[in-house]
């Protein structure tokens, strides 16, 4: 379920994936959701382009460190591929 950021108090929250496209965001929160993860979504830019760099905007998702294995898993399983530092 989303929530704000102040929910996660102090933690320090772990990127998992970043949707370039609304519909995308769309189906992540969807997933996430009904598999009972608290999330956060905020805006943020990111570098992309192979021959054209441009900075864009996306939805960038974050978790508690604790939950982040298992909301991997259901992007996984959604066929979304998580974020890999």
């Amino acid at each position: 379920m989303r929530q704000a950021p102040e929910f996660f108090e102090d933690a320090e929250l772990e990127l998992i994936f970043i949707a370039k496209k609304l519909k995308e965001a769309l189906r992540i929160e969807e997933a996430l959701t009904d598999a009972g993860i608290e999330y956060v979504v905020e805006p943020d830019t990111y570098r992309g382009g192979i021959i054209f760099v441009s900075e864009r905007i996306g939805a960038f998702f974050y978790v508690a460190p604790g939950t982040s294995p298992r909301a991997k898993d259901v992007l996984r399983t959604h066929r979304y591929k998580p974020y890999e530092v």
